[in-house]
């Protein structure tokens, strides 16, 4: 008996490298034909040298998959602070009203971004910034978003009506008689610079929130491993759909998960009332009145979040954390399906997580059955690096054909 020989599929591992040395790819219409983090979190340094229409991140715990995601939102909204400060608070790395238990004359207690940038430092250490990159995107235009901590003094400025006030001014550009004593997160983009004191950081955070709709370079959409298990925060998200074709979508991948369901709205107090609670109610062939949503698990809520998000996430990217979270394996093809339509009609981009090889095989599935690219990225840890193996949908094929360990 002879042995059979199975041709695995060529595993394109990209070296920690700045895109910069690599001859640049053709964009696709995509806004991230590839994606370059240095210094952000855990990832001294990454290169991820091919993206598709929808891009799965997989690889074992502490390789990096949630920090993309991270990475990604920070890159779409300029980093602005409320957008720093939901993923700090996500990860329970900030509470609020914790500058209040916190004050004192050490800087460090309000540098809250700290745990953002490459090994926990401290202001009083040098550490280098933050850098987010890709090639080009759909403009074919190199560009990136760079965060750092930088000192600055601050100096008396007399306005056109003789008031005086103060401005920062960067710790080389004044004399050394002037202390350089205010710390301050410096936001660097093609288009501008920003510059935010620690010590007001919060503040700037506060009065830029912006719902779940944050303004920046493009529009970009989160939904967390727990979308779904409170439907009352898919308000927003349910108001830019109502009424319209995109309410069908919703109720056909509802239909996935129970094929009777035949309407879906949500009932409740808008964001003005003081006292908001909504919640979402479908209507069923098989019941006598309209029920709520959750009262039929965990998956049909999950599933409803993921679809709202990537219907208002039109022209931009949408971002799923663990994506199998509450769906069972057999409608995880269904909802792959509808994802890779949904985002080839609406120009969006997806990035999702998973452990889960069924999410693989059905992600893989998927993509084979549409003209758009799906990627999968296997990350894999060595020492402090992140190593990521890049798969196209064809060669997905074959992982899920022998069976081979992807995850």
């Amino acid at each position: 008996m002879h042995e059979r020989s199975v041709a695995l599929p060529p595993q394109r591992t990209a070296p920690p490298t700045r895109p910069s040395e690599q001859e640049p790819a053709p964009s696709g219409g995509l806004h991230f034909p590839d994606l370059s983090i240095r210094g952000f979190r855990g990832i001294a340094d990454l290169h991820i040298p091919q993206l598709g229409r929808a891009t799965l991140l997989t690889g074992k715990n502490n390789t990096g998959k949630s920090s993309i995601l991270e990475a990604l939102r920070l890159y779409t909204q300029n980093a602005g602070p409320h957008v720093v400060y939901s993923i700090l608070e996500s990860r329970e790395e900030y509470t609020r009203g914790a500058d209040r238990e916190t004050r004192s004359s050490d800087p460090d207690t309000l540098f809250h971004a700290s745990s953002m940038f490459h090994g926990f430092p401290r202001l009083s250490e040098d550490f280098g910034p933050i850098i987010i990159s890709t090639r080009g995107g759909v403009n074919h235009i190199p560009v990136d978003l760079t965060m750092r901590v930088a000192w600055f003094a601050e100096v008396e400025d007399e306005a056109e009506d003789s008031t005086i006030g103060t401005r920062l001014v960067a710790a080389e550009d004044v004399s050394s008689e002037e202390p350089a004593d205010v710390p301050a997160l410096v936001v660097e983009t093609e288009e501008r610079r920003r510059v935010y004191r620690l010590e007001a950081f919060r503040r700037y955070a506060i009065m830029t929130r912006r719902s779940l709709f944050d303004e920046g370079r493009i529009p970009c959409i989160w939904v967390s491993p727990y979308a779904g298990q409170d439907t009352d925060a898919l308000g927003d998200l349910w108001n830019e759909i109502a009424l319209t074709d995109h309410e069908n979508d919703v109720v056909d991948v509802l239909r996935i998960v129970d094929p009777k369901i035949s309407a879906v709205s949500m009932v409740g107090s808008d964001s003005s009332s003081r006292t908001r609670m909504r919640k979402a109610i479908v209507r069923s062939d098989n019941l006598p009145r309209p029920v709520q949503l959750r009262s039929f698990g965990d998956g049909m809520s999950r599933i409803f979040a993921i679809l709202l998000s990537l219907v208002n996430a039109k022209g931009g990217i949408l971002l799923i954390d663990e994506f199998e979270n509450g769906l069972h394996y057999s409608v995880q093809l269904g909802a792959w399906r509808m994802i890779f339509r949904l985002a080839q009609s609406l120009d969006v981009q997806v990035f999702a997580t998973t452990h889960s090889k069924d999410a693989i095989g059905a992600f893989q599935e998927a993509a084979a059955e549409t003209s758009e690219e799906g990627v999968l990225v296997s990350l894999t840890r060595r020492g402090d690096a992140i190593i990521p193996t890049v798969y196209m949908k064809d060669e997905v094929a074959v992982i899920n054909r022998y069976n081979i360990e992807a995850r």
